[in-house]
């Protein structure tokens, strides 16, 4: 499988990872896809991996490494001196952000399902669900991802060596080389960064 120049610079970069290439490529192959077809980003996890999130959100919301100037049509619809102050995106949802809805399920609802109802409202066919869990074994990132395949999103998972549940629920999972949380959580960031990167060559060149 040809790796894109973003992963093979990761690659030299952190040579551990090299047994991840593939699923990491698979990951930018499924997010491309969907971005292509008009889908969007829905992301969840817990603790770090929930700040993680926000992150990958960032990165993708406006210009990473590029500046990504708004196009001619844009341009036009929005006027000039409006579109000159704004950069494009991709659409990316962390789902612990939305207060009011999450603190509503949790005082009301079992928590452990408070990721699936999201999912199940506001995921569409043609959509990613990008699940981070470095046990793998977040309860409530393996609901979230049940409803995904029900509702027919994509989904990809990023955990520890072992994948835990997440490797089965997860259409790909990248699983890195450790074991111990905040080792695996350091091993995440240049992956999703690497991520994030091949997307804005793919759509902003």
């Amino acid at each position: 499988m040809p790796l894109h120049p973003q992963i093979e610079l990761l690659l030299s970069r952190y040579p551990l990872l090299a047994p991840c290439a593939e699923d990491i490529q698979r990951a930018v192959d499924i997010l491309t896809a969907s971005y292509r077809n008009g889908g969007k980003l829905l992301i969840c996890g817990n603790g770090g991996s929930a700040a993680d999130a926000d992150h990958i959100s960032g990165e993708l919301l406006k210009g990473f490494c590029s500046k990504r100037p708004l196009n001619t049509e844009a341009r036009e619809r929005l006027g000039e001196e409006l579109a000159a102050k704004l950069q494009d995106a991709l659409p990316a949802i962390p789902l612990h952000s939305l207060g009011a809805i999450n603190t509503a399920w949790l005082n009301d609802c079992d928590p452990y399902y408070g990721y699936a109802q999201l999912v199940w409202g506001l995921g569409n066919k043609g959509d990613v669900l990008l699940g981070l869990s470095t046990s793998g074994n977040s309860k409530n990132v393996g609901y979230a991802m049940e409803v995904a395949r029900a509702k027919g999103l994509a989904t990809i998972g990023l955990s520890g060596t072992s994948g835990g549940k997440l490797k089965t629920l997860a259409d790909v999972c990248i699983c890195v080389p450790d074991s111990t949380t905040f080792k695996i959580q350091e091993l995440h960031l240049p992956i999703y960064h690497t991520l994030c990167l091949a997307l804005e060559d793919i759509f902003f060149g």
